[in-house]
């Protein structure tokens, strides 16, 4: 190992990382990135296929994202949201409302995605406590679900590597069946959570959902229909819906807002097949269709930013905000930390939001159909192969022990960071999707695995 690779074990705690295995998986040490290319300290690249943790939208170092945050450096760096506030955090807000056709109209600055969820789940209970229900208090997630590592988060996480150490402090939350593509499970998923609704809504607050694609869960795939039937059972029971789109919005799935997807006139509404590729999805560039019902919270953070600063934000709805509207102190949402909407972020949002004011999603469109030709042929060494936008997954049935790591440390050899969740392989690549780049990738995809399951 190299001296970076040995100061970083001996002094910094990695995320998601079991320490003791760094001596047989050493950190690659990183010394720049240009595009989707991240290049070592020996000057050997890697493919981000993962895009950094589903971050680098437009791949490292891009030039429009760094030049809004360095004019942004030049006059204002950061100012408390309390008691101020700023051209930047304004005019983002402004034009996330503006892609929701205005009903998601009030945006909360958070600084990561567990915070996002931390701030909607209280939202959720306060709001509901100020309009005379304080029995609502009960929170619903689906099997297999990721929210995020803080205590709140976790009590609505049920992937059990995450969560279970830390059990005794969480919260009781109600765990009802996922929609799956592969299991074709859809109608069930829905009539389980109808009983609970009906049994428990006066005590429900809300139900928290990762729209399309469940990331942690080995990137489970459900369709545009299931979130509509999910909207309509939160309606007719009186309970809040969140959309938790830290991993998924931001054009992700083929839309800017992967709720986009249930509009009737959306052109990618079929179901996700149990086999092959699903829909690769599609949407708007600019504000959404009227006829879209939109939850009561979207959460954004990952993309948001392109994968150069820190930022969450939480969109909510005027019967929401309205909850909170009084000249007592102690009904307002007293919910802050010190870098709340910073400056630097929030230009760097905005530079996001331009890109896709320029057509980006059509630009998406093309790529997912790239990645979708390169895989296609494939799928004889893969089970249940599917795509939902720029999300791409198939699972490796009866893989080896410890199959992710050894996936990981063999396509170092291949050009290739990539991370597997369990016996699933996925690619969340930033937008640069070429014909040689997506052959590229299913080249060295093949590759790895034939050195894994050799």
């Amino acid at each position: 190992m190299t001296s970076l690779q040995d100061r970083s074990r001996a002094a910094v705690w990695h995320p998601c990382t079991q320490m003791a295995r760094l001596a047989d998986v050493p950190p690659l040490p990183i010394a720049r990135g240009e595009g989707p290319w991240l290049i070592d300290t020996d000057g050997r690249r890697y493919f981000d296929a993962n895009s950094s943790w589903w971050v680098n939208l437009f791949g490292h170092s891009d030039r429009a994202l760094h030049e809004a945050i360095k004019a942004q450096l030049d006059t204002l760096p950061h100012v408390m949201l309390a008691g101020c506030t700023h051209e930047p955090a304004v005019r983002l807000a402004e034009r996330l409302s503006a892609r929701t056709g205005g009903a998601l109209g009030h945006a909360f600055f958070g600084s990561d995605g567990a915070s996002a969820v931390e701030i909607a789940l209280k939202q959720s209970f306060h709001s509901w406590k100020n309009r005379g229900r304080p029995a609502k208090r009960e929170f619903v997630c689906l099997k297999n679900s990721y929210h995020g590592e803080t205590l709140g988060a976790l009590s609505v996480t049920d992937v059990q590597v995450f969560r279970d150490a830390y059990d005794p402090l969480l919260m009781r939350a109600h765990i009802v069946a996922s929609s799956d593509s592969r299991l074709g499970n859809e109608t069930e998923a829905l009539a389980a959570m109808r009983a609970l609704l009906a049994e428990r809504h006066e005590a429900i607050a809300c139900v928290i959902v990762e729209p399309l694609v469940q990331g942690a869960a080995g990137m489970v795939m459900h369709s545009p229909e299931y979130l509509r039937g999910l909207r309509a059972l939160t309606r007719e029971f009186d309970v809040h819906l969140i959309a938790d789109e830290i991993a998924v919005g931001c054009g992700r799935t083929g839309s800017f807002f992967a709720w986009e997807h249930v509009s009737p006139r959306s052109p990618s509404t079929a179901p996700a097949p149990r086999g092959g590729l699903a829909a690769l999805g599609s949407g708007p560039a600019g504000s959404s269709p009227p006829a879209i019902d939109w939850p009561d919270f979207i959460l954004l953070s990952k993309g948001i930013t392109g994968g150069t600063m820190a930022l969450s934000l939480v969109l909510t709805t005027d019967e929401v905000f309205d909850a909170f509207w009084s000249e007592d102190v102690t009904r307002g949402f007293l919910h802050s930390h010190s870098y709340t909407g910073n400056p630097l972020a929030c230009a760097a949002a905005n530079a996001v939001l331009d890109r896709f004011d320029a057509g980006q999603l059509d630009d998406n469109r093309v790529q997912a159909e790239r990645l979708a030709c390169a895989f296609a042929p494939l799928t004889s060494r893969m089970a249940h192969l599917r795509q939902r936008g720029m999300i791409l997954a198939f699972d490796v049935p009866n893989a080896p022990a410890r199959f992710a790591e050894t996936f990981h440390l063999k396509a170092r050899a291949h050009e290739l960071l990539i991370r597997p969740i369990g016996q699933t392989v996925y690619l969340m690549p930033p937008y640069l999707i070429d014909d040689a780049t997506a052959a590229f990738l299913a080249e060295a995809v093949t590759a790895t695995l034939n050195d894994v399951l050799a």
